[in-house]
C-alpha cells in the first residue's frame, strides 16, 4: 500500500505562486507515474500534470501549460507541482496520485493510489 500525502498548499493571491509537494511511503516510488489532479467545489476532478516513471516525459492540461511545472525527486520519494500566475480558477482541492504501470496518463481510472489532497485557494 503506498500512502501520498500532499503539503504546500494554501491561500494566495491571483497572479501568485504555490510550490506543493507529495511525498510517498514507496520505496520504489521511482518505478511509478506520478500526477496531480484538483477538484473545485462542485466539479468534477480535472487532471492537471503528470511525469512518467523516469522524469524524461510530462503531461500537462491546457489550462496550466506553460504556468505549471510537474517534477519528481526519486531520492526523496517526492512530486513536486511548481505553480505559477495563478488565478481564482485555480481554486481547489489538489490530490497527488501514483500508476505502477509508470507511463503517466490524464485519465484518473489509471492511478492506484490517491493521497488526501491539499486546498489551494486563489483570490482575486
Amino acid at each position: 500500500q503506498v500512502q501520498l500525502v500532499e503539503s504546500g498548499g494554501g491561500l494566495v493571491q491571483a497572479g501568485g505562486s504555490l510550490r506543493l509537494s507529495c511525498a510517498a511511503s514507496e520505496r520504489i516510488f521511482s518505478n511509478y507515474a506520478m500526477a496531480w489532479f484538483r477538484q473545485a467545489p462542485g466539479k468534477e476532478r480535472e487532471f492537471v500534470a503528470a511525469i512518467k516513471w523516469s522524469g524524461d516525459r510530462t503531461y500537462y492540461a491546457d489550462s496550466v501549460k506553460g504556468r505549471f511545472t510537474i517534477s519528481r525527486d526519486d531520492a526523496k520519494n517526492t512530486v513536486y507541482v511548481q505553480m505559477n500566475s495563478l488565478n481564482p480558477e485555480g481554486t481547489a482541492v489538489y490530490s497527488c496520485a501514483a500508476d505502477l504501470r509508470g507511463l503517466g496518463s490524464s485519465r484518473s481510472s489509471q492511478y492506484e493510489y490517491w493521497g488526501q489532497g491539499t486546498q489551494v485557494t486563489v483570490s482575486s
